[in-house]
C-alpha cells in the first residue's frame, strides 16, 4: 500500500481513533501491508479486524500490533491503537462474511472498499494501469495468464488464488504501490451490482469478459441476469478504455453495444456471426499432456501480426484465455514474440486448478479441484480425455467428481448431464464424491447412459458413489496403475482439494 498515516486513514473510512489520540495518530503511518490474517501481519501494517466462524480478528487485535501492525481497522475498540467504524444501513456486504451476526464485518469491508478506492484513485493519476477480468468460469487462469504476458513490460500486482470478492478484490488493490505498472484484478458476483461495486472500487481501463455460463444460477435465476451481471464490467470500462469480448459467446458478443470505450473482439475464429475477430487463433491442436499448440493473429505496434504459440498450461478451453490475455498484452504496448515466450513459459500458478503432475509411478494427477461450474467440468472431462489419449498408447482415464455448488432449480439436470458426458467422452472409470441429490444424479445417468461394465472388472468401464473424499481415496490408492490418469474436480466446498493433494504427493510403485 502507499504509505499513510493513521489520521489520514481515519479520514478516508470515515471512523474514529480509539486508544490512540489525534496526535499521535497524525504521527503514525502505515508502511506495510493490509492483512486479515493476524498471522501475515508485518512492520508497519495494517490489521483488518474481521469476525469468523471459529474466531474473532478483534481477539488477535494485540497480538497483530505486537508483530508490527500500526493500527487496526474495527468495529469497536480493542485495546490497541484502532480506527473505529460503524455498520452502514443497508450495506450490500452484509453476508460476504460467513460468520457476522452484528454487522462488525460488513462494516469493516465497507471501511477497506473506501481506502482502496483511495489509493486506486492516486495510484492511477500516477500512471497505474487497472485491468478488470470476469466471466463464469476461467477467471483466474486467465488473470493468471495476463500476469505473465504484463510482467515483461512492468511491475505486475494480481491476485493470488481467487480473491475476486468484497474483500478479496480491495485487499489486492492495496497490494500496489507507486512502482506498480499494472493491477489485475479478477471480478466475481453473487448478486447484481457487484461487479459494478468492484469496478467502483478500482475502475479498468481495460475490461476483460471471458464467458457467460450458468455458474452461480441459483444465485441469479437466469442466465440472462448472469449475462446482466457480467455486462457491468464493459459498461464501467470509460470512453478512454479498452473492451476485450470473447465473441465465440453469443452473449458477451452482444455487450458490445453497451461499451463505451474501444471494443477488441478474440474468438477461435477469423469471423464470427457479430463480424472480423481482431485477436484470433488459427490451427488450434494439442500436445500430449492437451498444452494448446495454435497460430496468433493479432495487430501489434508494427501492423498486422502473426506467431505460433505453444501454451504452457492444459486444455483447450486455455486458448481462449490465452487470446483474452493476449489482447491485453497488445493493449499494453507488448509485441506478439513477447506474448508467445510468456505464455509458453507460464504454467499453472494457482492452486487446484488444473495442475498436472506426473507422479513416479506413472500415474497422471490433475488437480482442477478448486472450483465447478457445468462449463469448466465439461473442459475438465475433455482435457482428461486428451491427455489420456494423447500419447502413443491409451491410457486409462479416470474422473472424481463432486457437487457443482449453485446451481439452484438447474442442479439435478447439470449434473446429470455431467455424468452423461463423462460416458460419451469414453472415460475409464468415474468416481462421484457425496451423498446429495445432485451427484446421485451425476452417478444414475452415467450408469444409463451407456453399456458399462461392472465395476471392478479389469478394462471395464465403470461408475461409482462414494461417500466422502476419504473414501475415494481409499478406492483409488487400491486400483489406480502406473499409466492412469486422474482428474479430480469440484466446487470447492467440496472439499476434494486435500484429496488431489494427496494423490499428488503419493506415487510408489504399484502392479
Amino acid at each position: 500500500m502507499i504509505e499513510m498515516t493513521v489520521a489520514q486513514i481515519a479520514e478516508i473510512v470515515g471512523g474514529t481513533l480509539a486508544d490512540v489520540s489525534a496526535e499521535e495518530a497524525a504521527e503514525l503511518r502505515v508502511t506495510g501491508t493490509v492483512e486479515f490474517d493476524s498471522r501475515a501481519v508485518g512492520p508497519g501494517g495494517l490489521f483488518l479486524a474481521l469476525p469468523g466462524a471459529r474466531s474473532d480478528g478483534h481477539d488477535h487485535a494485540a497480538s497483530a500490533v505486537a508483530a508490527g501492525a500500526v493500527a487496526v481497522l474495527a468495529a469497536r475498540p480493542v485495546g490497541v491503537p484502532a480506527i473505529v467504524v460503524a455498520p452502514e444501513p443497508g450495506d450490500s456486504r452484509a453476508g460476504v462474511l460467513e460468520h457476522d451476526p452484528d454487522g462488525s464485518g460488513a462494516a469493516v469491508l465497507g471501511a477497506l472498499a473506501k481506502l482502496a478506492k483511495a489509493v486506486a484513485e492516486e495510484l492511477v493519476a500516477g500512471g497505474l494501469t487497472i485491468i478488470g477480468i470476469t466471466g463464469s468460469s476461467g477467471k483466474t487462469s486467465t488473470k493468471d495468464l495476463v500476469a505473465a504476458v504484463l510482467e515483461p513490460l512492468g511491475e505486475v500486482v494480481a491476485p493470488p488464488g481467487s480473491f475476486n470478492n468484497e474483500l478479496g478484490h480491495p485487499w489486492t488493490v492495496l497490494r500496489a504501490t507507486r512502482r506498480t505498472d499494472y493491477l489485475v484484478l479478477e471480478m466475481s458476483a453473487r448478486h447484481p451490482g457487484n461487479i459494478a461495486e468492484l469496478a467502483r472500487i478500482a475502475p479498468p481501463a481495460i475490461g476483460v469478459v471471458l464467458n457467460v455460463g450458468t455458474a452461480h444460477l441459483g444465485e441469479f435465476g437466469s442466465r440472462a441476469a448472469i449475462a446482466r451481471t457480467k455486462s457491468e464490467l464493459p459498461r464501467a470500462v470509460p470512453p478512454s478504455g479498452v473492451v476485450i469480448l470473447n465473441v465465440d459467446d453469443p452473449s458477451v458478443a452482444a455487450m458490445a453495444h453497451v461499451c463505451s470505450g474501444w471494443v477488441v473482439r478474440v474468438s477461435r475464429a477469423r469471423h464470427t456471426d457479430s463480424g472480423p475477430s481482431d485477436v484470433w487463433a488459427e490451427g488450434v491442436s494439442l500436445d500430449e499432456l492437451a498444452r494448446p499448440r495454435f497460430t496468433l493473429h493479432a495487430m501489434d505496434a508494427r501492423g498486422a501480426a502473426e506467431v505460433e504459440m505453444q501454451l504452457g498450461v492444459f486444455g483447450e478451453h486455455q486458448v481462449t484465455n490465452a487470446l483474452c490475455a493476449s489482447a491485453v498484452a497488445l493493449q499494453c504496448g507488448a509485441s506478439v514474440e513477447q506474448i508467445a515466450a510468456s505464455l509458453a513459459a507460464a504454467g499453472p500458478m494457482s492452486r487446484h486448478r488444473m495442475q498436472v503432475s506426473n507422479r513416479a509411478d506413472g500415474v497422471t494427477v490433475i488437480d482442477d479441484a478448486y472450483n465447478a461450474n457445468p462449463d469448466s467440468m465439461r473442459a475438465g472431462l475433455k482435457a482428461l480425455a486428451s491427455i489420456a489419449r494423447g500419447g502413443p498408447t491409451e491410457r486409462r482415464s479416470w474422473a472424481v467428481l463432486g457437487e457443482m455448488a449453485e446451481l439452484g432449480e438447474e442442479a439435478i439436470s447439470e449434473h446429470d448431464a455431467i455424468g452423461r458426458l463423462a460416458v460419451r467422452l469414453d472415460v475409464s472409470r468415474l468416481v462421484v464424491v457425496g451423498t446429495g441429490r445432485s451427484v446421485a444424479a451425476m452417478h444414475h445417468a452415467a450408469v444409463l447412459e451407456g453399456a458399462w461394465g461392472s465395476w471392478g472388472a479389469p478394462g471395464d468401464r465403470g461408475a461409482v458413489q462414494v461417500a466422502d473424499a476419504d473414501a475415494a481415496l481409499q478406492l483409488l490408492r487400491a486400483e489406480l496403475r502406473s499409466g492412469d490418469v486422474v482428474l479430480v474436480k469440484a466446487s470447492n466446498a467440496a472439499g476434494l482439494g486435500a484429496l488431489a493433494d494427496t494423490l499428488a504427493a503419493e506415487g510408489g510403485a504399484r502392479p
